[in-house]
């Protein structure tokens, strides 16, 4: 956490030096930073970021220090280059070029940087709910996802929702050897029988009323996703992994990833930790939902306790973890969704394709609730980036690219935005 708290600080100082208006938001975790600039227009546009980032892992994976800075090969290597800070930086960089240039902003900007997304931002509502009424916000705009074909960042005008939870089952006060596994309960069996009740082998999500919410694609979305295509070899070269879930290609992959929710287990622990043979005293496993639209996490979460319990595993706890936000999807013909996709022609050669929603989970519902304006996030990294893994990389060029469209939407495109949504607010 002293980490955590240091690098908020030079977070904010950066923000200061760029020209806006810093306010550092203190939790009983990471602090969340504030940073504002009024501008010529009534339009505010609010940035979402966060300057937490993944564990580097084992220094002996990195070909560099993962916390400097180093350039290889025309690209720049470090821990948040291509998820967090960099493009934070990205962002600040095109606001201080603004200011610079013209002394003032086109419209409002506000900038929003939390310290704990990896954790599920568990205290960013508080914050968000602190100050949605001290003024209003017409768009907000997160930075995550993924690349087409072609290299251009996907424009998403949603995000999936997210709840996080710990299976725990207890076994003996002492650990026992495994010669009385016959007569005595293995606490680490009765998870691993737990969690086959939770998904299967074909990889379906078992927990009863589970998929009740979740509703298919409608027919724009569709056609929308029929025109969409990943670089398939370009992942599966990057990942190193021989395909797909059950040969998924084309439309199939792209609809899959991007309209059903998911249920992904993260780790297993056992107690004690030990290379001989032994009954544990207890194991415990992560899991973590990315949900779609109507699904609730609350609800899903009453939904698993339910599920085991009917299932005769009532002693396993079920415990959720702090961190959870619902999903939300804007209208994809909303005015703002428009012009950020047509921003990104002067930058990328054509308009960013759009899509719903991504892999990827953001708070932008609680931005969305609070602020009621539309959401939106752009991609930044690409397929190779390894953002959880040694060896974190972006080109200079995707970065300046990425704070380029900002440029773009704010200079060009925002004006007529804003005129939209006045004449919206006024009618």
């Amino acid at each position: 956490m002293h980490q955590l708290q240091t690098t908020a600080r030079v977070v904010a100082n950066l923000m200061h030096r760029v020209g806006l208006d810093v306010k550092m938001e203190r939790t009983s975790g990471a602090p969340v930073i504030l940073g504002w600039r009024m501008g010529r227009h009534p339009f505010t546009l609010l940035l979402y970021h966060h300057y937490d980032v993944a564990p580097p892992g084992p220094w002996r994976d990195w070909q560099h220090e993962p916390f400097q800075l180093a350039e290889r090969e025309g690209k720049i290597y470090g821990r948040g280059v291509a998820h967090g800070k960099g493009p934070l930086m990205a962002h600040l960089q095109a606001i201080q070029a603004l200011l610079k240039a013209e002394g003032t902003l086109p419209h409002g900007v506000i900038v929003v940087v939390e310290g704990e997304h990896l954790l599920g931002s568990p205290h960013l509502e508080a914050v968000i709910r602190r100050y949605a009424s001290t003024g209003e916000v017409h768009a907000c705009l997160g930075s995550g996802g993924e690349r087409d074909s072609t290299g251009r960042p996907f424009c998403y005008h949603g995000s999936k929702g997210l709840l996080q939870v710990r299976l725990t089952a207890k076994g003996a006060a002492v650990p026992l050897p495994s010669g009385l596994s016959a007569s005595v309960t293995n606490p680490l069996w009765r998870l691993v029988w737990a969690l086959s009740e939770v998904k299967g082998a074909d990889e379906d999500i078992r927990i009863s009323g589970f998929y009740d919410r979740v509703e298919g694609p409608g027919r724009n979305e569709r056609s929308l996703l029929r025109q969409v295509r990943f670089n398939e070899a370009e992942r599966l070269a990057a990942w190193g992994i021989p395909g797909f879930l059950f040969d998924m290609s084309g439309a199939a992959l792209v609809r899959t990833e991007v309209t059903l929710p998911t249920c992904n287990l993260s780790s297993l622990h056992v107690e004690p930790v030990h290379t001989t043979a032994g009954i544990p005293t207890t194991a415990s496993a992560q899991l973590d939902f990315h949900l779609v639209p109507k699904q609730e996490p609350e609800e899903v979460f009453d939904l698993l306790r339910k599920h085991l319990e009917a299932r005769l595993f009532s002693d396993i706890v079920v415990e959720k973890l702090p961190g959870s936000y619902a999903p939300v999807q804007s209208r994809g013909d909303e005015p703002f969704i428009q012009h950020l996709a047509a921003a990104g022609t002067p930058v990328y050669g054509g308009p960013l394709p759009v899509l719903p929603l991504g892999t990827f989970s953001q708070p932008l519902s609680l931005l969305s609730r609070y602020l009621n304006a539309p959401v939106a996030s752009l991609a930044v990294a690409r397929h190779d980036s390894q953002e959880h893994g040694p060896n974190e990389h972006l080109s200079p060029e995707d970065l300046v690219n990425h704070g380029q469209l900002l440029l773009e939407l704010m200079t060009t495109t925002s004006t007529s935005v804003q005129e939209v949504v006045m004449q919206e607010e006024h009618a």
